[in-house]
């Protein structure tokens, strides 16, 4: 059986229905549903606190699995309704790197290419490199996950073409210098 609407669309009472009959549609999809949950503008507040703590309890394993995969839309609904400071939200996003490190290291992925962090996103409408398949820790990664543990990537044997000739020419200078001091 399919849904055939989009999940942002659904009243209260078709997420609650969605809820308990999940497995019976073919085209269901969890992130949607929590996107959908922050998209829809049929709900009013209260309604989407209730229907998120209510998804929340349906998926406890892909709700904390969701700050590793997309987390702006993870905080985006753990802090829907409240007014945040600045430290605030620092104090979150700190709590969801945390997180998102411990989740790594428990599942013992070692790569980070999947969810948003997959895909080139610079915020760029007009950019052709939107929705590009990136490898991480590449000029391209914008939003990357970062640790304190991590180190950059390189590339052995492409070294920049422009410190090579730098170096060359001090020691070229440098040999001159000692010539002409002699």
């Amino acid at each position: 059986m399919k849904l055939n609407r989009r999940l942002s669309q659904l009243t209260e009472p078709e997420y609650r229905h969605l809820l308990t009959q999940h497995r019976r549609y073919t085209d269901f999809n969890s992130l949607g549903l929590f996107r959908g949950l922050l998209e829809n503008e049929k709900l009013n507040l209260e309604q989407r606190l209730r229907l998120r703590d209510a998804a929340v309890e349906a998926f406890p394993k892909f709700y904390e699995f969701l700050q590793l995969k997309d987390p702006k839309t993870y905080f985006r609904l753990n802090t829907l309704g409240q007014e945040l400071t600045v430290s605030d939200e620092r104090a979150a996003w700190d709590e969801i790197s945390h997180a998102q490190q411990r989740i790594l290291t428990q599942k013992r992925i070692r790569h980070r290419n999947f969810g948003t962090y997959a895909k080139h996103g610079c915020g760029y409408d007009t950019c052709p490199l939107n929705g590009l398949m990136i490898r991480q820790g590449t000029r391209l990664a914008e939003d990357v996950i970062c640790f304190s543990s991590d180190q950059r990537i390189s590339y052995g044997g492409h070294l920049d073409h422009r410190a090579k000739q730098r170096r060359r020419d001090r020691k070229a200078w440098a040999s001159q210098r000692n010539s002409l001091e002699e």
